[in-house]
């Protein structure tokens, strides 16, 4: 499948969540099993020789793409979530994201000390919650191998807060 078809499935809904916001609506691609399955393909060959022993999704559609690429690597997954919803002892942060300002967290015990992880979510566009994630990986002592989306609003410039470190975006905007 090409890349133009995927983004082709992209649906664009103005003023959503509010008004001058171009939201990107990914569930075209999630309905769609052929789409669905070329995305995970390409996520996990972007990952080659990377050694990744986790896949940490942030809430909540990282959590769509994190765990089928999970399943297919054949390592776990690792929730970032908003505060109040991991039930152990959590490291968190403060970020700003797109639409306002969050607490995230992760488990304490989710990642081993050095083991290598790659950070999943649906769209990177400030970089604010991806930043976040990167520091709550390493806050407990993961290393971040990859960072990797499928969506990228480059005029954001969400790059710009992850320097230094491998982000790899599917479809660009």
């Amino acid at each position: 499948m090409k890349l133009t078809s995927l983004k082709a499935q992209v649906r664009n809904i103005p003023d959503f969540p509010k008004k001058g916001i171009l939201f990107r609506d990914i569930t075209p691609l999630l309905k769609d099993a052929k789409s669905l399955k070329e995305i995970i393909a390409r996520l996990a060959r972007s990952l080659k020789g990377k050694k990744i022993s986790a896949v940490v999704g942030i809430e909540s559609r990282g959590f769509i793409f994190g765990t089928a690429l999970a399943t297919k690597l054949g390592v776990g997954f690792v929730p970032i979530r908003k505060k109040g919803k991991l039930p152990w002892k959590t490291h968190q942060i403060a970020c700003t994201l797109e639409y306002g300002e969050e607490i995230l967290e992760i488990h304490q015990d989710a990642v081993k000390r050095g083991q290598k992880v790659v950070i999943v979510d649906d769209l990177l566009a400030t970089g604010g919650t991806a930043a976040a994630a990167v520091k709550l990986v390493e806050g407990i002592g993961g290393k971040v191998a990859k960072l990797a989306f499928v969506i990228e609003l480059g005029f954001l410039d969400g790059r710009g807060k992850l320097k230094g470190h491998d982000v790899f975006s599917l479809i660009k905007y």
